[in-house]
């Protein structure tokens, strides 16, 4: 029998931005992202291990609902694994918009969020 404890899943500053940001444009962009955070929740961790960074970070593909292209033009999250109990939620994008986010992006966001009080 395991312990059935939940992943801590945060989302960050940049995060919050940038999801409000996309929420104008792409009216079911929360519902398309929630099986990913489900997914974090429950222990899997989920994605392709993003190399370049000093950090263990995951970028993980959504559909994104409001436009039909499926995954492969839908949104990225980034995320951070903190430990085997905490997710940090870094960046999310619309692939439409930006075609790959850069490790010095994603080393920001970290850096913001180390300095959130």
């Amino acid at each position: 029998m395991s312990e059935n404890l939940a992943v801590e899943v945060r989302f960050t500053l940049p995060f919050k931005r940038r999801l409000k940001s996309l929420s104008k444009r792409y009216r079911q962009i929360r519902k398309d992202i929630q099986p990913i955070i489900d997914e974090l929740q429950a222990g899997n961790f989920v994605g392709a291990q993003i190399a370049g960074t000093n950090y263990v970070v995951f970028k993980v593909r959504a559909k994104n609902s409001d436009i039909p292209a499926g995954k492969s033009g839908g949104y990225r999250l980034i995320y951070q694994l903190v430990s085997p109990q905490c997710v940090l939620l870094l960046l999310i994008y619309a692939k439409s918009d930006q075609a790959d986010v850069a490790a010095a992006e994603i080393a920001s966001a970290i850096e913001e969020v180390m300095q959130e009080p």
